[in-house]
């Protein structure tokens, strides 16, 4: 299946396997799940979310400290 991927500047069209969840994902791409919030088709989504061919991911690093 094939992706839109958008992490931070960089835009990208992905090729995975079918039946992914973000968060097998976000392991293959070597990005923490704890550090990022994923938005799929402009909606805030969760570790267990599917995803489809021709999905819109953006993935979002989480800035914190104090």
């Amino acid at each position: 299946m094939e992706i839109k991927l958008t992490i931070g500047e960089k835009k990208e069209l992905k090729e995975f396997l079918s039946n992914l969840t973000v968060k097998e994902m976000l392991e293959l791409l070597d990005v923490p799940s704890e550090t990022v919030v994923v938005k799929k088709n402009n909606r805030i989504v969760i570790d267990e979310e599917l995803l489809e061919d021709g999905d819109e991911l953006e993935v979002i690093q989480v800035i914190y400290g104090g």
